[in-house]
């Protein structure tokens, strides 16, 4: 019995705030990637008139998951920058990737 990938989204959702929440990063990668096939299902399989409400109850909670890893990254960040591990001027493209590496800085006293 095949799941609704609505069903399954949600609950990739809920797996990916838990893992947020928690600070777990291999559950964060797991869920992420559990909620990138439920999204490429829910396209496969069309939405119904009647999934209207559910979509946007999804959407919402996918940018509330958004907000909460784009606070950790500022944590993180904020963390490596005063730890001198980190310049903050890496950027990311529209896929997710890196647009600059990242660089670490040496602490040289003269």
């Amino acid at each position: 019995m095949n799941a609704h990938p609505l069903d399954a989204l949600e609950v990739a959702l809920n797996e990916e705030r838990r893992a947020l929440l928690d600070h777990d990063v291999e559950a964060l990668l797991r869920s992420t990637q559990a909620k990138l096939e439920a999204l490429r299902a829910a396209e496969r399989a069309g939405a119904a008139a009647n999934d209207a409400p559910r979509v946007l109850a999804l959407s919402e909670l996918n940018h509330a998951n958004g907000a909460l890893l784009a606070r950790r990254r500022r944590e993180v960040n904020w963390a490596l920058r005063h730890l001198g591990r980190l310049d903050a001027d890496t950027t990311y493209d529209a896929t997710g990737q890196s647009g600059a590496k990242p660089h670490s800085r040496l602490n040289v006293s003269v």
